[in-house]
């Protein structure tokens, strides 16, 4: 242990020990290493976390402290505003600097601040470090000098300036600080009880930076020459699903663009899939870079035209999305995995927020607040701005009148049902013909299967064609209206 002043490494969306530039930072210092963690659910415009995120951020913090150990650190955790707790660990520690890595919400962002200034102010070092995104969004921009709006020519120009920064390895024994208080981690209450609804949760996924390296790895060697094809296949394991690790930190976009790299000079089906992995990666940047520049978008309509538009209050219409009981077996289907394991397939989000959005007129806010307390992978950016892009009130969004029919999506998509029999196993006995549109099957096919709809399966609760005939003619009136 050492009496030196230490420096504070105060840990958020970046759990994770590699390539982590601030505690690399920390390291080089010199200085004792005291890392902290904040639970701020107080500071003003700091959105609390999901219920999926609080489970994830339990296990994650557990993970992070365990690593920590091994390299002879003490993850302190602190509770409160993030200003309060840092001017009170200060005055504990006597320390002389605090280093950290950036988030990007606008809450985030005018907090930040703040204790930036306070720290000068105190005469303690600040010092803030790019963790999460490949390229600052302030570093990026159109030839006029103006933020990026649409995302093709954003995804040219930051392949064009993209090169992955030398890797921030952090020593494997760090000098580290004397012993302070701590909350336990248990008493943050973060973890579901009663009821306990995480058991889901717990098969699926593993929470710590070595199953996020074990994912990319398996996704490379396994996945990634089929993947342009089979994303779009929530009845294959096709997708990376390494949202979650990169909302929280356990690896790095740095880590999987050069993990993906090699693959660049491979043959043409794996060139071609690590390159929409990283397009991939690309769009979350560009998700960061429009709230960075136009914070409203995580609240408001991007484009102003939608503030006229006729959104229906439908409790009971979005209770049955939530739950998965809409009658749309792929809809139904996405629903049920969201609350069952965290996390959706990115085609089946899209189809089902496009059912809420315009089969039942439900605002986007509706569907984005439910998202983000079942989501693991819950991110204000990609939040907002892929609810907005299905909507249509986005930029570079998708247009309203791209409205995805659930049934031919599915019989696309999922065309043996497997996806649909696997979470709504009281259609598992319906023909593959009939799996997506049960209702049109014929009597003895259904009773043969033993569904009776609207009772073992619910019958839709809207006819897509009408539905989307409605929400169709309530655009086109708006749209009017604006000229």
């Amino acid at each position: 242990m050492s009496c030196e002043s230490p420096v504070i490494v105060w840990f958020r969306q970046d759990l994770r020990i590699a390539d982590n530039p601030g505690l690399a930072a920390a390291a080089a210092s010199g200085r004792p290493i005291l890392p902290l963690c904040i639970l701020d659910e107080v500071t003003p415009n700091i959105r609390a976390h999901g219920g999926a995120s609080r489970w994830w951020l339990h296990h994650g913090l557990e993970a992070l402290a365990r690593d920590l150990r091994d390299h002879g650190l003490q993850l302190v955790l602190r509770r409160g505003a993030a200003l309060e707790v840092l001017e009170r660990l200060i005055a504990e520690t006597a320390a002389g600097q605090v280093v950290w890595n950036r988030c990007y919400e606008p809450g985030a962002i005018a907090r930040d601040t703040v204790v930036k200034a306070m720290l000068r102010d105190a005469g303690v070092g600040a010092e803030s470090f790019n963790g999460s995104l490949l390229v600052e969004p302030w570093n990026i921009e159109t030839g006029q000098g103006r933020p990026y709006k649409v995302f093709t020519p954003y995804w040219r120009r930051l392949r064009e300036l993209y090169r992955p920064p030398a890797v921030f390895d952090a020593p494997d024994v760090m000098l580290a600080a004397t012993e302070f208080p701590s909350d336990a981690l248990s008493d943050w209450a973060l973890l579901p009880t009663k009821p306990d609804w995480a058991g889901g949760l717990r098969e699926s996924w593993h929470v710590n930076e070595r199953a996020a390296q074990a994912r990319i790895a398996e996704f490379l060697e396994e996945a990634v020459a089929d993947y342009p094809q089979d994303r779009d296949r929530p009845d294959r394991a096709g997708t990376s699903r390494l949202s979650p690790y990169l909302h929280w930190g356990e690896i790095s976009p740095h880590q999987i663009w050069r993990a993906a790299a090699p693959c660049l000079d491979a043959d043409a089906a794996v060139a071609k899939g690590a390159e929409a992995l990283l397009r991939e990666l690309a769009w979350r940047d560009f998700n960061h870079h429009l709230l960075f520049h136009f914070p409203r978008i995580a609240t408001a309509n991007w484009r102003e035209q939608f503030d006229g538009f006729p959104w229906r209050d439908d409790p009971a219409g979005l209770a049955a999305w939530q739950q998965g009981r809409t009658g749309y077996p792929l809809v139904d289907a996405g629903m049920r995995e969201l609350l069952a394991e965290g996390w959706m397939h990115n085609r089946v989000r899209m189809v089902a927020s496009s059912f809420l959005i315009k089969d039942l007129m439900v605002d986007w806010r509706d569907g984005e607040a439910w998202f983000w307390d079942t989501l693991v992978d819950a991110d204000l950016a990609n939040n907002a701005g892929n609810w907005q892009w299905v909507a249509g009130s986005g930029a570079d969004a998708s247009p309203f009148f791209r409205i995805f029919n659930p049934v031919t999506q599915g019989e696309k998509f999922d065309p043996a049902g497997e996806y649909v029999r696997r979470w709504v196993p009281e259609l598992a006995d319906v023909p593959d013909k009939w799996i997506h549109k049960p209702w049109a099957a014929p009597d003895g096919v259904l009773a043969s299967a033993g569904v009776i709809l609207g009772e073992t399966y619910p019958a839709p609760m809207v006819h897509h064609g009408v539905a989307r005939n409605r929400a169709l003619a309530a655009y086109k009136a708006v749209r009017d209206r604006a000229g």
